[in-house]
């Protein structure tokens, strides 16, 4: 009769890599959902002033930007600058600016629409009143500033 060998302990079995796609594709789904990206590059330096009586902005797809403070950039020097989305303008650049985020809204938003001014707290008030007079004349009424909170 013939004898049957024993296996030898070769060691511990090679691990299954067979579920390893569907993990990778479980974190990237999860990032993709989670992750928020950031709209506008500020190339202004920008120091909320502190308030006590905040309240927060009930629809943020409703709200358009003006960041008002010095550049980050040094060779732009100190004084401070408008920022409208992703560039520098100018006060008579306003005004376009707010009729071209107008046309990109449905007709029954436009009335809605809150122009929030981000200035940074060492800024005179002259530009921002500046600011101001030029969305006025743009029938741009609904202004908010921005601020940290408090105590």
């Amino acid at each position: 009769m013939s004898r049957f060998k024993e296996k030898e302990n070769s060691g511990t079995p090679a691990v299954s890599t067979a579920s390893l796609p569907d993990i990778i594709f479980m974190l990237l789904f999860f990032f993709m959902v989670t992750t928020v990206m950031r709209e506008v590059d500020l190339k202004v330096k920008i120091t909320l002033p502190e308030a006590s009586e905040v309240e927060k902005l009930e629809d943020k797809a409703l709200v358009d930007y003006i960041y008002i403070g010095p550049p980050t950039m040094e060779a732009l020097g100190t004084e401070p600058l408008i920022q409208l989305n992703d560039q520098f303008a100018k006060l008579e650049d306003i005004d376009p600016w707010v009729k071209a985020n107008n046309e990109r809204r449905q007709e029954a938003e436009v009335p809605r629409i809150t122009r929030s001014l981000k200035v940074d707290k060492d800024t005179y008030m002259k530009i921002v009143t500046d600011v101001k007079q030029e969305l006025r004349k743009s029938n741009a009424l609904k202004i908010n500033y921005s601020t940290g909170r408090g105590r």
